[in-house]
């Protein structure tokens, strides 16, 4: 039991840890940034490369990337508008934004700059990016993605 302890108190400390820094907006919070700065663009594209490097998921992150490819809504259970976007780093990462819950972003193009927070997922490719929306039941940090000077979520 001891050992059980101390393995999810390391967890804990451990998402914690990556997570320092980032925050969620919310009403009651501090208006969203026009931009991801400089020093948290860089902190969140390495957090992204550790949890990739380490097959880590359900990590809370915000970064910033632009669209390689857009996708073809997933359509099955929930919407989802999908695209690629490229990190600094030179990651990839699929976005899955939910389009029940959310704007769909109409103007979003090839090439286009795109900040975002939501909950990383790994995978092979490269990872997924989703709620980027807000929780209509409060159980989870409410995500966005911006574009064009325009909050999604």
């Amino acid at each position: 039991m001891n050992r059980f302890l101390l393995i999810a108190a390391l967890v804990a400390a451990a998402y914690f840890a990556l997570a320092t820094g980032l925050r969620t907006p919310d009403s009651h919070g501090p208006a969203i940034r026009s931009e991801v700065s400089m020093d948290a663009h860089d902190s969140s594209d390495a957090i992204l490369e550790n949890a990739f490097t380490h097959r880590t998921s359900n990590v809370q992150v915000e970064g910033q990337g632009t669209v390689v490819k857009l996708l073809p809504d997933d359509t099955n259970g929930s919407r989802h508008q999908r695209f690629i976007v490229r990190l600094d780093s030179g990651r990839t990462l699929l976005m899955s934004h939910n389009i029940d819950l959310a704007k769909r972003i109409d103007t979003l193009r090839t090439g286009d700059t795109v900040a975002f927070y939501g909950e990383y997922e790994w995978n092979p490719k490269g990872g997924v990016i989703h709620w980027t929306h807000h929780d209509p039941q409060g159980r989870h940090p409410a995500g966005w993605i911006r574009h064009d000077g325009q909050t999604y979520q």
